[in-house]
């Protein structure tokens, strides 16, 4: 699999191991900064018309593959001007060729070198940058902010973190983003995803066996991800070997949350569904569910021997379900059945006060677990109010309330998370911001009880279900309304036989 399209990402410390296996197995180091130079100059070739350039190079690697485009560029008729944050008798290593071999002139980065139309080549900081950006870079990022320049970046636009998608002090707007071998999580966590554009992965050379050496936990969340478990119908198949999933029901005034997790269920291909309603409510349920059954539970005992049934494969509570006691018991009897469960809202912020309650009844195994939690930061930050998101990164939070609860997190939003217990992590790229709509969180927890109930393991289930709920956004478009994303299934079903013909 080419670097493009490979879903593996790596760490800035994972990346900085690959280059040192791959120059430890006989790939010059310099080898690697001439095929990232020329990676970076062909994407400007084939991305913008011959025009202006400045290329700011800074003192480390990244300055290194900057020099190179600027050859690179000249030599094929570009109008080049070299600007390097420092001294060029300081360069070392790589970098230091890789300047020797620039035969134009070196100009001093000032802000004064900006010019309207120049297109600005950002070479300036790595991945793997610790300070803010201060001084005459952040001068320099200024400028072209208020020019309006394009801007390339190599590697990360100078000043957004590899690895978190922070911003360090001022990051450059990039139109277009050259990375090497394999993408970071900061390509693809906000705001870094953001000031990154349009990223393109290259191959520079680096040996794909160095990431046997790696193992890499981390990946886009693609469909090739979990396409070994995503449930297939045989034709002697019948709804009974497909799973029966169970949705606990809000009350009369929350029951809309509960009929479309119970619906998206349904759609994802949930053999049998059914709504365990409370008596008040169970009217309305009865009245408006077709397919999905109902069942009216008064009582905490009347819920405990519903789910005592074996054949009921999967719970999610939460959606509507309201903040209580009532509902508290709920989840600890659910999770007492050793089955899948997933939740949501509701039985998320009920647990806010002991959230060591609820990861006690958890106890998933590392690899095993068959919870799912799918908080929005909100609800993260009532479980997990030591994980603060203004010190540490998405990816690291998620991973941490895995380790700790024992459940798979769901950290939803824009760049999506899923972490396991075990370390293994995904990052999801495909939601248009038209979901963030009213119920589509519903829906959601729906498609993934729903792949849960059909036997997949909790962390495919919800890396498939969120896969499916932003490819089904995409299909209906602007003016999404929660209602709309069950019904567009079939189309994302239709999708992805296609792609895996």
């Amino acid at each position: 699999m080419s670097a493009a399209q490979d879903p593996i990402l790596l760490s800035v410390a994972e990346m900085y191991r690959a280059d040192a296996l791959a120059i430890d197995g006989g790939v010059a180091g310099i080898t690697l900064m001439e095929a990232a130079g020329k990676a970076c100059a062909d994407a400007i070739c084939g991305h913008w018309d011959l025009t202006a350039t400045l290329i700011l190079c800074g003192p480390g690697n990244n300055g290194g593959d900057g020099f190179v485009i600027a050859r690179l560029l000249a030599e094929r008729g570009w109008p080049v001007t070299l600007a390097l944050l420092g001294d060029v008798d300081k360069l070392t290593g790589d970098a230091a060729v890789a300047a020797a071999g620039w035969r134009g002139e070196i100009v001093a980065m000032t802000p004064d070198r900006v010019q309207p139309g120049m297109l600005v080549v950002d070479a300036v900081f790595g991945a793997g940058l610790q300070r803010p950006v201060t001084g005459t870079p952040a001068a320099m990022f200024a400028a072209i902010a208020a020019h309006g320049n394009p801007v390339m970046a190599v590697d990360v636009p100078s000043g957004v973190h590899g690895d978190s998608g922070a911003v360090l002090g001022t990051a450059p707007q990039a139109e277009l983003t050259v990375t090497f071998f394999r993408r970071k999580p900061g390509h693809l966590l906000y705001p870094g995803r953001r000031h990154c554009g349009k990223v393109i992965c290259a191959d520079i050379g680096t040996p794909l066996q160095v990431l046997e050496d790696i193992a890499p936990q981390t990946t886009i969340n693609r469909p090739g991800l979990w396409r070994p478990e995503f449930p297939r119908r045989a034709p002697e198949d019948h709804k009974y070997t497909h799973g029966h999933a169970v949705v606990a029901g809000g009350g009369l005034a929350c029951t809309g949350a509960t009929r479309l997790a119970a619906y998206a269920a349904l759609r994802m291909g949930s053999g049998l569904v059914t709504v365990a309603a409370p008596a008040d409510a169970f009217q309305v349920y009865a009245a408006s569910l077709t397919a999905v059954m109902c069942r009216k539970i008064s009582t905490l005992d009347r819920f405990s021997e519903l789910i005592s049934d074996r054949r009921l494969n999967a719970f999610l509570l939460g959606p509507g379900m309201g903040v209580n006691e009532p509902g508290r018991q709920k989840v600890l009897a659910a999770l007492a059945t050793g089955r899948a469960v997933l939740l949501d809202a509701d039985a998320l912020t009920a647990f806010a006060d002991d959230p060591e309650i609820l990861f006690a009844a958890i106890a998933g195994d590392a690899v095993l677990t068959p919870t799912v939690l799918t908080p929005h930061e909100g609800e993260f930050a009532r479980l997990f109010p030591d994980l603060d998101m203004q010190t540490q990164d998405k990816l690291s939070r998620a991973r941490a309330a895995a380790a700790r609860s024992g459940a798979v997190i769901v950290l939803k939003g824009a760049d999506t998370v899923i972490a396991a217990p075990d370390g293994r992590a995904a990052i999801s790229d495909n939601a248009p911001a038209w979901l963030a709509t009213a119920g589509s969180g519903d829906v959601l927890a729906g498609f993934i009880i729903g792949l849960m109930a059909q036997g997949m393991s909790a962390f495919m289930a919800a890396c498939a279900g969120v896969w499916c709920h932003g490819a089904a956004a995409q299909h209906v478009g602007r003016g999404l309304i929660a209602e709309d994303l069950a019904p567009a299934m079939p189309f994302v079903f239709a999708q992805l036989a296609r792609e895996w013909q």
